[in-house]
């Protein structure tokens, strides 16, 4: 089983462009017989996150992750044709999945609880990829979910782009947070107060320098729709 994780770019992405995503575009995608789906897009409930950092023009408006057997195959080539038929551009990455936290299960096509905020990380060209997957991976996982409100919390290593003239990308994050941090600063790091978000904040800055998640990042606030998972929930095992 493969992951794949489309980037979708668009100037003018309305909440009808959203829902038409989430619906007709998905359903078409579920019908080509893919393992799993999944569909955030960036639409009213969250689209003045606090927290939005931008690189991209466009920007990125939605992020599409497949799980198949080949990436090669034509369940993703058929994907990316549908997905870049709605969209200025759309960027394909092959990546390695791990979950430090899974995130909560939901009826397929239900908009999952709270902000899911995306991250695309660069690696800093001094790095080394081995040091730089250590310090994000080993280094700063326990940290990310020490200081902030997360409650579902998935690191992408991107293994190769798959489309041409892809961004340059080097991890994936998807974190999930409480509603409430789409317009409360101190809701998506979890703080008490002004010192101990100052405090929160101090320790997620210094770690996420280590690895270069500083600077030169995106992040993306999303609604999250699962719509079929390769996995069995926990409950039917």
């Amino acid at each position: 089983m493969e992951k794949i994780i489309v980037l979708v770019r668009a100037e003018d992405a309305d909440d009808d462009w959203c829902a038409r995503l989430r619906t007709g575009v998905a359903d078409e995608l579920l019908d080509s017989g893919l393992s799993g789906l999944s569909v955030n897009v960036r639409d009213a409930p969250v689209r003045d996150s606090l927290m939005t950092l931008t690189t991209l023009d466009p920007p990125v408006v939605a992020v599409v992750s497949l799980w198949t057997q080949q990436y090669y195959g034509e369940q993703v080539g058929t994907a990316i044709k549908l997905l870049a038929a709605e969209a200025d551009s759309v960027h394909a990455y092959l990546v390695t999945e791990s979950v430090p936290m899974p995130p909560p299960w939901t009826d397929p096509g239900r908009r999952t609880d709270g902000l899911a905020n995306i991250a695309l990380l660069r690696r800093p060209a001094g790095l080394s990829e081995a040091t730089w997957r250590h310090r994000w991976h080993v280094d700063h996982t326990q940290v990310a979910i020490d200081t902030q409100a997360t409650f579902g919390y998935t690191q992408n290593a991107v293994v190769r782009a798959l489309t041409p003239d892809a961004p340059a990308i080097a991890g994936i994050v998807e974190e999930l947070f409480p509603q409430s941090a789409v317009a409360d600063v101190h809701a998506f790091f979890g703080a008490a107060d002004d010192a101990d978000l100052a405090d929160r904040m101090r320790r997620m800055v210094a770690s996420t320098e280590a690895f270069g998640a500083s600077t030169n990042i995106d992040t993306v606030p999303t609604s999250r729709y699962v719509f079929r998972s390769p996995f069995t929930a926990p409950d039917r095992q």
